[in-house]
C-alpha cells in the first residue's frame, strides 16, 4: 500500500515537471534557435518581369543622379504682403510673412549660375543656398523676371554638377514626371506622378496684363519650398520648375501643382544672365480664346486659334495690315490653340525679331509678318469712339427682350456714350441667371459695340441683326466702363 502511494506520488512529480515544462517553453518541448526562426512566407506574392523591375529602376536612378542638382534656398527679404498670398483657388508658394523664407533652385551651370522663381527671392537682402553636400553659399541675385515668375542668382563655386535642360514641347499629358526640392523644409525630397494637362493659363498667378502663364500642370506631390525645385521626365531631363500650387486656403498641396516649361525657363535665363534683365518683344495686340459659338459666328470649321480683341496704339501690330476680329491660327508655323500659347512663344523673342503671323479674316486664310516691339509704358489698346458720333434719341431708349438668349438691351443715353467713350452701341441692361448670355460671360451694365462687325447704333437695330441670324450665331462685340473690349460669339436658338 506504502508502495503504491509513493509510486502516485512519483508520477504526479513528474508529471508537474514536464507541465511546467511546457508552460515556460510555450507549449513546445524544444525552444528554436535564433538561426532556425523564420519569419513570414518564403516567396514575394509577385515576382517583377524585366519591364517591371527596369521602370522602378528609372525613378531610383533619376533620384539618384538629380537631386545633386538640385539647391535649397534661404532667403531674408523685406516684409511686405506677397500681391498672390490671398488668391483663390491658385496661389504661388509665397514666402512667410516673417523676414526669412525658403524654396529650391536648380543648377544651371557648372560655374554656379542657378536658375528660381521670382517670387522665392523677391525683395531679398540676403541669399544663401545649400548644396545637396552639406556646403552652404552666399548667392547674388544677378536678374528677375516677374512676368513670367523666372529669377537667375549666382554662386561662386565651380565643377558644380549641372542639371540636363529638356525639351518642353515634347511633353505628353498622361507622361510620368518626378518633382525634387525641399517641401516644408524638408531637403532633398523625391516625389512622382504624371503630366495632368498642358498649356494651363489664366489662373491669375501673374499680376499683370503682359504675365505669361503656360504651366505644365502635374499630380506629383508638391508643396511650399518646393518653388524652384525641378521637374524631370524618366530620363533625368528638367522639362519644367515647379511654381504653384492648387490651395483652398491652407498653402498645402490638394492634389495639383504648376511647373514652368523649361524652354520659357532657358530662354528667360539666357537673357537674365546675359543682361540681367530681358529684352522681350511684344507684338501688341489683345487676345481672347475662340470657343464654339465664336467660330461658328465666324465661319470658321471649328474652335480654334485666339481672336484679336483689340491693337495696342503704336505697338507692333499697329503698324501692319491686323485688325480686332482678326483670329491668329499659327505663329512661324506653330499652331494657336489658347492664348498663352501665343504669349509663350512671343515670351521667349526678343524686340526687333520678325515672326510670321497666319490669320483667318472673313472666311479666308492671310498672312502677316510682324517685327516684335520693345513694351512702352504708355501704350493702351485703340480706343472704340469715333470722331463722328451720333447721338440717338433718348426718349427712344425702351428694353428689348430675348427671352431664349437670356438678354436684356436698350439704347445709350448721351451721358453713357460720354461715360464709355463710344459713338454708338447698346447697354445690356439684364442678363438672366443659366441662360446663353450668361453662359457666355455677358453682364448687365456692359455695351454692345459691335455684332457681325456692324456698328451698333439702337436696340431695334441689334433685334434686327439677330433676328436674321436665327438657327446661327453672332460675333459680338462688348466693351466695359474700365474700357475694356472683348468678342464674345453668342449662338441663336430657332
Amino acid at each position: 500500500m506504502k508502495s503504491k502511494k509513493f509510486l502516485s506520488a512519483i508520477i504526479l512529480i513528474v508529471v508537474g515537471i514536464i507541465f511546467g515544462a511546457l508552460l515556460v517553453s510555450g507549449f513546445s518541448l524544444v525552444r528554436p534557435s535564433f538561426a532556425d526562426i523564420r519569419l513570414g512566407a518564403p516567396n514575394p506574392p509577385v515576382n517583377l518581369d524585366a519591364d517591371a523591375s527596369s521602370f522602378s529602376k528609372a525613378f531610383i536612378e533619376v533620384a539618384k543622379n538629380v537631386t545633386p542638382e538640385i539647391v535649397q534656398i534661404t532667403v531674408v527679404a523685406k516684409t511686405d504682403q506677397d500681391p498672390h498670398q490671398n488668391l483663390f483657388p491658385f496661389q504661388f508658394f509665397n514666402m512667410p510673412k516673417e523676414e526669412e523664407g525658403s524654396g529650391s533652385g536648380i543648377i544651371i551651370s557648372t560655374d554656379g549660375y542657378i536658375v528660381t522663381n521670382y517670387h522665392v527671392v523677391k525683395n531679398a537682402t540676403s541669399v544663401k543656398v545649400d548644396l545637396s553636400d552639406r556646403k552652404t553659399y552666399t548667392a547674388k541675385v544677378i536678374g528677375t523676371d516677374p512676368l513670367t515668375d523666372i529669377a537667375v542668382i549666382k554662386i561662386d563655386a565651380s565643377n558644380l554638377p549641372a542639371a540636363y535642360l529638356g525639351d518642353s514641347s515634347d511633353l505628353k499629358v498622361g507622361q510620368w514626371v518626378m518633382a525634387i526640392g525641399n517641401p516644408l523644409a524638408l531637403t532633398s525630397t523625391v516625389t512622382a506622378g504624371i503630366v495632368s494637362a498642358l498649356g494651363r493659363g489664366q489662373l491669375g498667378l501673374i499680376n499683370n496684363r503682359y504675365g505669361v502663364e503656360d504651366y505644365i500642370q502635374t499630380d506629383a506631390p508638391i508643396n511650399p519650398g518646393n518653388s524652384g525645385g525641378a521637374l524631370v521626365d524618366l530620363s533625368g531631363a528638367v522639362i519644367g520648375m515647379n511654381a504653384a500650387i492648387a490651395t483652398r486656403g491652407t498653402d498645402s498641396f490638394i492634389g495639383y501643382g504648376f511647373a514652368i516649361p523649361i524652354n520659357l525657363v532657358k530662354s528667360v535665363a539666357k537673357d537674365l544672365i546675359a543682361h540681367g534683365k530681358v529684352d522681350r518683344g511684344y507684338i501688341g495686340v489683345e487676345i481672347e480664346n475662340v470657343d464654339d459659338a465664336m467660330a461658328k459666328s465666324i465661319g470658321l470649321n471649328k474652335p480654334e486659334g485666339v481672336m484679336i480683341s483689340g491693337i495696342v496704339k503704336g505697338g507692333a501690330a499697329s503698324k501692319e495690315d491686323i485688325k480686332p476680329g482678326d483670329v491668329i491660327l499659327k505663329i512661324d508655323g506653330n499652331n494657336v490653340n489658347q492664348a498663352n500659347d501665343l504669349q509663350s512663344y512671343i515670351a521667349s523673342r526678343s524686340a526687333g525679331t520678325t515672326v510670321h503671323l497666319e490669320i483667318f479674316r472673313d472666311g479666308k486664310n492671310i498672312e502677316r509678318d510682324v517685327t516684335l516691339k520693345p513694351r512702352s509704358d504708355e501704350t493702351k489698346s485703340t480706343d472704340v469712339a469715333e470722331n463722328n458720333s451720333d447721338n440717338n434719341d433718348e426718349s427712344n431708349s425702351g428694353v428689348v427682350k430675348f427671352d431664349k438668349l437670356g438678354l436684356s438691351v436698350r439704347n445709350l443715353t448721351s451721358q453713357e456714350k460720354s461715360d464709355f467713350k463710344v459713338s454708338g452701341g447698346i447697354m445690356i441692361s439684364d442678363v438672366a441667371s443659366y441662360s446663353t448670355a450668361q453662359d457666355q460671360g455677358l453682364f448687365p451694365g456692359a455695351v454692345i459695340v459691335e455684332a457681325n462687325k456692324e456698328k451698333i447704333k439702337d436696340a431695334e437695330q441689334f433685334k434686327k441683326i439677330v433676328d436674321s441670324k436665327k438657327g446661327g450665331a453672332i460675333l459680338l462685340k462688348v466693351v466695359d466702363k474700365q474700357g475694356n473690349s472683348r468678342f464674345v460669339g453668342l449662338e441663336i436658338p430657332n
